[in-house]
C-alpha cells in the first residue's frame, strides 16, 4: 500500500495505486491503453508546440528563457498541472525512462518560476518581468488559488512514484502562500477561492507528508469561506453547513464538497458528512442527467440569493433547479463531470455505500467517455443529449463571456470534439482522469476488498494481517452478462470479496467454482467469505434487458419521451443510423418494442448497438412556428441506436437520448 494509508482514519475504505489494483485488459483496459498512447502524448504535443497552445510557452517565459507575454486563459497553469497529472499516471502504470527525465526537467523548470513566498501565477510572473504592473490576487478570475491547488496535487503525485521531491517542494511553498493567505489576508483568500482545487489539494499534501499544518490548513479555509459574504456562483453565500440544495457554478461546487469529505475522512466531523451526503442526494435526486451530466445551464440565475429582483445575480456554468434539465443546450462540462466521480469516489471511501459507486459508474460509462472521441485525440467541453440541425443561434461556449476572457469558437450549431480548445480546461483532466481510473476500480477495508467497478481489472492486495487476495477479471462488461475472476494467488485464508451489485441490475446471480451463493440486492455489496485458494472462479452474472425509462414528471423537456439503457450504458438515436428521409424528430419509439442487441462499429471501434422497429411521424412545415397535426398514417422504420458515448464520432450530424413514446 501507498503512504496515503496511514491516514483516512474516518473513512471505511482505501484506495487503491496501481501496485496493487489496475485495468488490464476489457474494456478498459483498452480505454487505459489509449490513455497512454494517445491521449497523454497528444495533450503534450499541443501543449508544448507554442503554435497551438502557451501552456510550456508561459512557463518558459516566466522563466526568462525565451521573451514575450502571456497568453491564454488565467488558469492556463492549472491545466498544465493537470496534464503533468495525467503524465504522471501513465509513468506509475507503464514505467518509462524518457518520459520520467522529461517530467523532472518540467518539474524543475515550474519550480524555477515560483516566488520565494510560494506564489506561482505566470501570468503576474511574466508581467512582473517585462516591468508592468502586476497585483496577485486583484481578480478573483484570475483562478490563483485553482492553479496552485492543481500545482500541490501534481507536485504530491510526483513525489509519490517517482520519490523526486523538486515538484513537492513547489507544492509544500504554494502551501506555505495558502497559509499566509488564510492567516494574514482571509478576505482575499475567500474572493479567490474560484474552482477550489486547492481543498483537496491540501489534504493530499497532508497524506504525503504527515504533516497536520496541511489538515489545519483544510480547516482554516471553511473558516475563510464561511466568513465572506459571497454568492451562488462560488457557493459562499450560505456558510457549507448550512447549504442543503447544490447551486451554482458545477465545478466549483463538485470540487469543493469533494475537498469537504477529504477533510472529513480525516476528523471524522460527522454534521459536515451530514450535510454532503444531503447535497448529494439532491443532486442526484433532481439535477443528474441520465448519462451522469452534471450542471445544466450555460447560464443560470440565483433566484435565493437575494429577495429583491434587483439583487439576483448570473450564476455561469449552474446547476440550476430541480428538475431543470434542458437537451439540446445541456452544458454539462466535462470538468464538472469528472468533479462529480472526485466527489463520489470520497464519499464512497467514508461509506462503503454502493450507491456511490453507481453513480460513477453511470458518469464513467456516458458522460466522460463522451466527452473524448473514440480515437482518444479529440475532446468536448459540453455534453449535450440533443443534437440538431439550423439552430437559429449559436450555442453559447467558453469564451463567448468575460469569466472565461479567450477567444470564442465561431458561432455553429454542430458540436464536434476537438484535438485543441481555447479553453483547455477539460481535455487534461480527462486525461488525469481516465490515466488514474484504475484507482476506482476497487478499495480496501478492515473487512475486505472491495470491487466496485468491472471491466478488466486485475488485483493484488495483502491487508494489514498479511492476508492476500490476487484476481484477474475476464468477461464482456459492459457488453456481456458476465463476469468472472479467477484467484491468482492468495495466502493466510485470502480476504473477504465484496462485488458491488450495481443498483441498474435485476435478478443477479453469483456463483463460487460453479456452486451458488447469494447474491445481495441492487445496489449494495455481495460478501463472499471463505478460504480462498489458487484457482477459485467467481462469476456474477447480471441480466442486461434493454430498459426503457422516462423522467420525473417535473422534468418538462423530457415529458412523453423515453431514453434507453442497457446495463450501465446509455443509448442514443444519431442521424448516421437513421433510414434516408427520415428526421431525427420524426423518430418516435412504440411502447413494448423490442430491441436486439448487435455487435457493430463507430469510426473503427466495436461497441454493441440496439437494433429495434421505430414509429415514423410526419413531418412539419419546418417554417411555421406552430403547425396542424399531419393526420398521415404513421410509418415504421428499423433503426438502430449507439452507445451515447461513442456519439459525434463520424462527423456533423444530429443524436438524441430522449426520444417520443407512441402508446
Amino acid at each position: 500500500m501507498t503512504a496515503t494509508t496511514a491516514t483516512r482514519a474516518h473513512a471505511r475504505l482505501r484506495p487503491l495505486g496501481a501496485a496493487n489494483a489496475r485495468w488490464a485488459s476489457g474494456f478498459w483496459g483498452q480505454i487505459h491503453d489509449r490513455t497512454r498512447d494517445v491521449t497523454v502524448p497528444q495533450i503534450w504535443s499541443s501543449l508544448s508546440d507554442p503554435a497551438v497552445s502557451p501552456g510550456l510557452a508561459n512557463f518558459r517565459i516566466a522563466a526568462g528563457l525565451e521573451p514575450g507575454e502571456h497568453s491564454g486563459p488565467p488558469f492556463m497553469d492549472g491545466d498544465f498541472y493537470k496534464w503533468f497529472e495525467a503524465a504522471v499516471a501513465r509513468l506509475e502504470t507503464d514505467p518509462d525512462p524518457e518520459l520520467a527525465e522529461r517530467l523532472e526537467q518540467i518539474a524543475q523548470l515550474i519550480a524555477s518560476v515560483q516566488r520565494p513566498d510560494g506564489y506561482l501565477h505566470t501570468p503576474t510572473v511574466i508581467s512582473t518581468r517585462n516591468h508592468e504592473d502586476a497585483i496577485a490576487l486583484a481578480d478573483r478570475f484570475n483562478f490563483e488559488t485553482y492553479n496552485l491547488g492543481h500545482l500541490i496535487t501534481a507536485g504530491v503525485r510526483h513525489y509519490e512514484v517517482t520519490g523526486s521531491t523538486t515538484l513537492l517542494d513547489a507544492a509544500r511553498k504554494a502551501a506555505m502562500f495558502l497559509e499566509d493567505l488564510a492567516t494574514n489576508k482571509p478576505l482575499e483568500l475567500a474572493r479567490s477561492a474560484i474552482c477550489p482545487s486547492h481543498y483537496m489539494a491540501v489534504i493530499d499534501l497532508y497524506r504525503a507528508t504527515g504533516d497536520e499544518q496541511y489538515l489545519r490548513l483544510s480547516e482554516a479555509f471553511i473558516r475563510v469561506r464561511d466568513d465572506f459574504e459571497g454568492g451562488d456562483d462560488n457557493q459562499d453565500r450560505l456558510p457549507v453547513r448550512e447549504q442543503t440544495v447544490v447551486a451554482g457554478h458545477a465545478v466549483r461546487a463538485n470540487y469543493l464538497y469533494a475537498g469537504l469529505a477529504d477533510l472529513v475522512a480525516e476528523t471524522g466531523d460527522a454534521e459536515l458528512e451530514a450535510v454532503l451526503e444531503a447535497l448529494w442526494r439532491d443532486v442526484v435526486d433532481t439535477k443528474l442527467y441520465i448519462t451522469g451530466g452534471a450542471g445544466a445551464l450555460y447560464d443560470g440565475a440565483s433566484p435565493d440569493g437575494s429577495p429583491w429582483q434587483g439583487g439576483i445575480s448570473r450564476v455561469h456554468q449552474a446547476y440550476g433547479r430541480a428538475f431543470q434539465l434542458p437537451h439540446t443546450t445541456a452544458h454539462n462540462e466535462s470538468c464538472a463531470n469528472i468533479g462529480l466521480i472526485l466527489w463520489g469516489e470520497r464519499m464512497l471511501a467514508l461509506t462503503a455505500d454502493a450507491a456511490y459507486a453507481d453513480v460513477i459508474e453511470q458518469v464513467a460509462f456516458n458522460s466522460l467517455l463522451s466527452s473524448i472521441s473514440l480515437a482518444g485525440s479529440e475532446y468536448f467541453y459540453t455534453n449535450p443529449l440533443r443534437q440538431v440541425r439550423d439552430l437559429p443561434y449559436a450555442l453559447r461556449r467558453p469564451g463567448d463571456t468575460a469569466l472565461h476572457p479567450v477567444p470564442a469558437p465561431p458561432p455553429s450549431d454542430e458540436r464536434l470534439r476537438e484535438p485543441y480548445l481555447s479553453c483547455f480546461c477539460c481535455p487534461p483532466n480527462i486525461a488525469r482522469t481516465l490515466a488514474r481510473f484504475h484507482e476506482r476500480a476497487a478499495s480496501l477495508g478492515d473487512d475486505g476488498l472491495y470491487v466496485h467497478l468491472y471491466g478488466g481489472s486485475s488485483i493484488d492486495v495483502t491487508d494489514d494481517a498479511g492476508r492476500r487476495l490476487a484476481l484477474r477479471e475476464d468477461g464482456g462488461y459492459p457488453w456481456g452478462e458476465t463476469v468472472a475472476w479467477t484467484v491468482t494467488d492468495a495466502a493466510a485464508g485470502g480476504i473477504p470479496l465484496h462485488l458491488r451489485i450495481p443498483g441498474w441490475s435485476s435478478g443477479a446471480a453469483l456463483t463460487v467454482n460453479g456452486e451458488a451463493v447469494p447474491a445481495s440486492e441492487p445496489g449494495t455489496y455481495a460478501v463472499i467469505d471463505r478460504e480462498w485458494q489458487q484457482g477459485d472462479v467467481v462469476e456474477l452474472t447480471l441480466p442486461m434487458p434493454v430498459r426503457v425509462l422516462r423522467a420525473h414528471r417535473l422534468a418538462e423537456e423530457a415529458t412523453n419521451q423515453v431514453a434507453v439503457r442497457r446495463g450501465p450504458v446509455v443509448y442514443c438515436v444519431e442521424s448516421a443510423d437513421l433510414p434516408e428521409g427520415v428526421a431525427l424528430e420524426q423518430v418516435a419509439l412504440r411502447r413494448g418494442a423490442v430491441f436486439t442487441p448487435a455487435d457493430t462499429e463507430v469510426a473503427g471501434h466495436r461497441v454493441v448497438a440496439l437494433e429495434t422497429d421505430a414509429v415514423v411521424l410526419p413531418g412539419s412545415d419546418e417554417d411555421e412556428l406552430y403547425d396542424d397535426v399531419d393526420d398521415a398514417p404513421l410509418a415504421a422504420a428499423s433503426i438502430r441506436l449507439i452507445p451515447y458515448f461513442a456519439w459525434g464520432n463520424r462527423g456533423a450530424g444530429e443524436m438524441s437520448v430522449w426520444l417520443p413514446l407512441v402508446w
